[in-house]
């Protein structure tokens, strides 16, 4: 499956703990990334730069849904079903 055009869910929806160029505290769950474009896009897709986390991401039905409002709602469950 590649990316879906104009999400940028897993962009908001996951927390990232670690700090990254840009958020030097990480990012909270629901937070929307300083590097998510306009076009929902990621500025830093083949950067360097870009967090581990992301670069490993790979988009599935299970977690993306068949709309962003489900990939949204999935990932923000995954998030709560991974939180220590």
């Amino acid at each position: 499956m590649k990316c879906r055009e104009a999400c940028g869910a897993c962009c908001i929806a996951p927390s990232i703990k670690q700090p990254f160029f840009g958020m030097p505290l990480g990012k909270a769950a629901g937070e929307v990334c300083v590097h998510l474009l306009e076009d929902m896009g990621c500025a830093l897709f083949d950067d360097s730069r870009r967090p581990a986390l992301c670069a490993a991401f790979t988009p599935e039905r299970s977690v993306c849904g068949d709309t962003r409002e489900q990939a949204l709602l999935n990932l923000q469950q995954l998030e709560v079903l991974s939180a220590p």
